[in-house]
């Protein structure tokens, strides 16, 4: 479901699937791990874990301009140095746990070669993977990410609705001491301001619970009590260290600086719902746009590129249809993750509807029926 669902109000207008997939050519797929219970045992499990895979313009190698940016960087993001020199992203991007980013990286490019999708004779990858910690739900040091839970959620990408919550990369996540994972959301711009879409899908593993805010309400300081998590071992929960990643996809045309800048505005998005960037979390944010798609291994003796790129004086209202889409994104993921129980016992409760409606209507943000 959406949390428009629920009626909470949000601005903005959305896209047919109020997901990053209502930018043509986005695909969206996941892989989840979910086994076993009791004690921890590494190696073993419990298992709560997974891989989610987004495709920037269909299942192939060509690229698109991109720019990202770290609003705190207690985290991992493969292949950005290159990103930050050239300005293009190329293939999937995938997001995962901490611990398996290297596997997740390697079996990109042997997907690759499996699929037989690298044009030049002499090939080379930057897979782009990054990462948040699930390690108070999953076996993380256990290593359960293999070459074909990543090919699962390669050759399963694809266009249309999404599935949030639990899946994925999100499997483990904890989101405001909740239970976190993906969520994704969309914004079409008005026709005057070109009309334009923007998507959004965030692994959200951030957070304390006192500052969630949802629509403007101070939900977190209202439920500060209420089904808090239990874990079996100690915990520090009164410092954030967990953290997000968000994936911005537009087709508006932009270049490579613009992008980074509208990768910046995640972090307003971010902010509405209570995330400010914790010494401890790691926060990055790429984003791409599809306007100008430069074919793989095509016309590579062209000494020019003839791109298309829209004036900065128009920019303001993607940023936005960012900031708002981010926040829609992870409220998606809270109101679409289920209670979880992992490693030891350890339990994560869902952010509970009922009595999240109730605050809302408390302070006059929805109607009582």
């Amino acid at each position: 479901m959406k949390a428009r669902d629920l009626g909470i109000p949000f601005e903005g207008t959305v896209g047919e699937n109020n997901a990053i997939t209502d930018v043509e050519g986005v695909l969206v797929g996941h892989s989840t791990i979910i086994d076993g219970e009791g004690d921890l045992i590494v190696g073993k499990g419990p298992i709560r874990t997974g891989v989610t895979a987004v495709f920037p313009c269909g299942k192939n190698l060509a690229e698109v301009y991109s720019g990202y940016f770290s609003y705190n960087g207690n985290g991992e993001m493969t292949g950005t140095a290159w990103i930050e020199e050239s300005g293009l992203l190329k293939g999937p991007i995938c997001i995962t746990n901490t611990h398996s980013v290297g596997t997740v990286r390697d079996a990109i490019i042997k997907w690759i070669m499996k699929n037989d999708l690298a044009k030049q004779r002499i090939f080379w990858s930057l897979p782009v993977v990054a990462e948040t910690y699930d390690g108070l739900l999953n076996d993380i040091n256990g290593f359960h990410i293999k070459d074909e839970n990543v090919f699962d959620a390669l050759d399963t990408a694809s266009y249309g609705q999404v599935i949030e919550g639990n899946v994925g990369g999100g499997t483990g996540m904890v989101c405001h001491q909740f239970k976190g994972g993906i969520g994704t959301s969309s914004r079409v711009i008005d026709e005057k301001h070109g009309g334009y879409t923007v998507g959004v899908l965030a692994q959200a593993n951030y957070g304390l619970r006192e500052h969630l805010t949802v629509a403007g309400v101070p939900v977190g300081i209202e439920m500060k009590n209420d089904y808090k998590p239990k874990f079996k071992f100690e915990t520090n929960q009164k410092q954030e260290t967990g953290s997000i990643i968000v994936i911005v996809a537009t087709n508006a045309p932009l270049l490579p600086i613009q992008l980074r800048r509208l990768a910046k505005r995640v972090s307003a998005g971010l902010a509405r719902v209570g995330g400010y960037g914790g010494n401890y979390s790691g926060d990055i944010f790429l984003a791409f746009s599809t306007a100008n798609i430069f074919e793989d291994g095509v016309n590579k003796e062209e000494k020019t590129k003839t791109v298309v790129s829209l004036d900065n004086k128009h920019i303001s209202s993607l940023f936005k249809a960012v900031a708002e889409a981010t926040e829609e994104a992870i409220v998606n993921a809270l109101v679409n993750a289920e209670t979880m129980e992992g490693i030891n016992g350890n339990i994560v409760y869902s952010l509970p509807h009922e009595p999240l409606i109730d605050i809302l209507i408390k302070y006059n943000r929805l109607e009582k029926v």
